[in-house]
């Protein structure tokens, strides 16, 4: 069996700003693994052109594109053959995009979804660049980061044929936990958003000034100038993929704040708590509906609502209990959300669309 697939996605040269990056590389490698022919299709935006942490993948191919012509004029061929092809969120003219594909491709067509929540909500004002509700029952598939109720929502309300949760995931081949100091207390990773810099405030920043003798680490782009950081905590601007496995390291305890549009809907694992959790290191949150889809409170990950609760962690918690925490969580994770099981189940979905007569019988 040897399935052609191609991806069009945000970007998966690129990480900076930019989680989408990290997924789309251990997905496209277990699906080169698997002994699929993969082509990663991205737009070649200034932005990410100027930040690219990757060099093309040694499984599957990459290939940069300039325009929705260009891409009609490069890859019709590619994508009419393929058996296969999944349009990412957020890709630029991604309307204009998924219409085009919608009437080329003989195959299956996928939206991968990594942003859900928002997509809805931008929908729902009518703000959307990628995707139309015309456009969603036009592919056969949607494939969404999301679970839970937004799945009936999504069918019932833009009449999708077939919607899955499609979870993000960690790439257990670079994330583990390795020996060595910890100079951090709390550390957070994530790209500045409005939504979550309250919970950022309340979960971290306020203890910090609680804490001076504490340290703490703030890592990601975009951060607005007028902040203030308490002075034991550390910014720091980028940290690309090679190198977040040696920053989870680095903490005591990790902190996962979500998105508004997220937490509203629930069921939204963030692709970092997945990581966090396969270095072993515990993971401090903020609650949202469907967490104990994935994590056990109390027992694999622990939950905070102020910023006394994540004081009582650092300094009332013992290092072992802490570090059981941990090794629950990672096992949890290594068990059920790597990119392996991703790449897993989206060749089992395919192949069940193959059987419903969508891919040609030479691929299968």
């Amino acid at each position: 069996m040897n399935l052609r697939i191609v991806i069009l996605g945000l970007s998966i040269t690129s990480s900076w700003g930019n989680g989408h990056a990290t997924v789309y590389r251990g997905l496209m490698r277990e699906l080169a693994k698997r002994g699929h022919q993969v082509l990663f299709l991205e737009r070649d935006k200034p932005w990410y052109a100027g930040n690219r942490d990757s060099a093309a993948p040694a499984e599957g191919h990459v290939c940069l594109y300039h325009g929705v012509e260009d891409l009609k004029l490069r890859f019709s061929e590619t994508i009419e053959s393929a058996d296969c092809v999944m349009v990412g969120s957020y890709i630029p003219e991604g309307i204009a995009i998924g219409e085009w594909i919608a009437e080329t491709a003989t195959g299956i067509t996928a939206f991968y979804d990594i942003d859900t929540p928002v997509t809805q909500a931008m929908l729902s004002a009518g703000k959307c660049e990628y995707l139309s509700p015309g456009l969603i029952p036009r592919y056969s598939i949607y494939l969404s980061f999301t679970g839970g109720p937004i799945l009936q929502e999504i069918e019932r309300t833009y009449g999708s044929p077939d919607v899955r949760p499609f979870y993000c995931c960690v790439d257990a081949d670079h994330y583990f936990p390795q020996p060595g100091a910890k100079p951090y207390d709390l550390g957070y990773i994530g790209t500045y958003s409005p939504d979550r810099q309250q919970g950022l405030e309340r979960l971290l920043l306020t203890p910090a000034n609680a804490n001076p003798t504490g340290s703490f680490i703030v890592a990601g782009p975009m951060y607005p100038e007028a902040i203030h950081w308490p002075r034991n905590v550390k910014k720091v601007d980028h940290i690309p993929p090679s190198e977040h496995r040696d920053f989870y390291n680095s903490q005591r305890f990790t902190l996962n704040i979500t998105r508004r549009d997220m937490v509203k809907w629930g069921y939204s694992p963030s692709v970092r708590l997945f990581e966090a959790a396969a270095c072993g290191v515990p993971i401090i949150t903020d609650h949202w509906p469907g967490l104990t889809e994935f994590f056990q409170p109390g027992k694999e990950i622990l939950t905070a609502h102020s910023a006394k609760e994540v004081l009582d962690y650092l300094q009332g918690m013992a290092p072992q209990d802490a570090q059981a925490i941990a090794e629950r969580a990672r096992l949890r994770i290594l068990c059920e959300h790597t990119a392996a099981h991703r790449a897993s189940e989206l060749e089992s979905m395919i192949l069940e669309k193959g059987n419903q007569g969508t891919i040609r019988k030479e691929s299968l």
